[in-house]
Parts: C-alpha cells; structure tokens; sequence
C-alpha cells in the first residue's frame, strides 16, 4: 500500500471523537488509536495487545513505550515527514515523545486531539521542533 493510500485511510478518521485509549472509526480514538485503527484497516489486525496506558504517556520509570512500540512494529525514517509516515512528537524537551499523528498531505497531519478529536492541523515549526521519529507503516504486518 502506497504512503498516498495511508493518508487516504487516514482522513476517513477526522472528525471521529476524542476517547482514550479507542480506536474505532467514528466512535472515538485518542492518537494511538488512531495510529492503531489504520494499522487495521491496511492489515486486518494489530501486531500486540497493548496493556492500559495513562492519556500523557506517563510512567514511574518515564519509559519510552510509544517510541519503543514505533520502533518495533513500524519502519524508521530518515527523510520527511511526508504523506502517509506516522510521526512521532515530544511534547516537552529531553522526554521521550507522547504523541503521534499520521502526515496526510505536504505539511498536514491527523492527530487526535482532547476536546476536539481527529483534526487536521498544519506541521508548522512549533511542531516540527517536536518531532521524534518518523515511520513508515511495513510493506507487511509484523
């Protein structure tokens, strides 16, 4: 599947409500549910179970676990962001990054949102300061 057809699933989830810790199309998703619902529809199923998880990412040890979950299931990047990667941001400097969205035209990506949802937002520069990793969705479910 192409990086233009992952942007294309992608934008059948804006709108969709805030919920943490979802990930269903329509119903509500949080940004990993939103990462994880188009995981689905590419695929058909998801590559790990995944146990609760606070809504900012936080832990007693500070681990990295959505970085670690990038790394093991999706294909890092060194060129972009562009259509169709998944992009991974640090929310404050020296953290590991909490939030994630999925790039779905040059400068544009879907990412979810409290309060608002799945919206389309502009990667401007306070955001691309942020960014933390860049990926690919495999050629194959892993």
């Amino acid at each position: 599947m192409s990086r233009a057809e992952i942007a294309n699933l992608t934008r059948q989830w804006l709108g969709t409500p805030y919920r943490h810790q979802a990930s269903t199309l329509g119903a509500g998703c949080d940004c990993l549910g939103l990462v994880r619902g188009v995981w689905r529809m590419r695929f058909g199923t998801e590559p790990q179970v995944l146990p609760p998880y606070r809504a900012d990412w936080r832990d007693a040890c500070g681990a990295a676990t959505l970085l670690e979950a990038a790394k093991r299931h999706l294909v890092s990047c060194d060129e972009g962001p562009t259509t169709g990667q998944v992009v991974l941001f640090r929310m404050w400097r020296g953290q590991p990054p909490r939030h994630c969205g999925i790039m779905i035209a040059p400068g544009r990506f879907a990412h979810a949102v409290e309060q608002h949802g799945v919206i389309e937002a502009w990667l401007g520069s306070s955001w691309r300061r942020r960014v933390a990793g860049i990926y690919d969705f495999p050629q194959n479910g892993a």
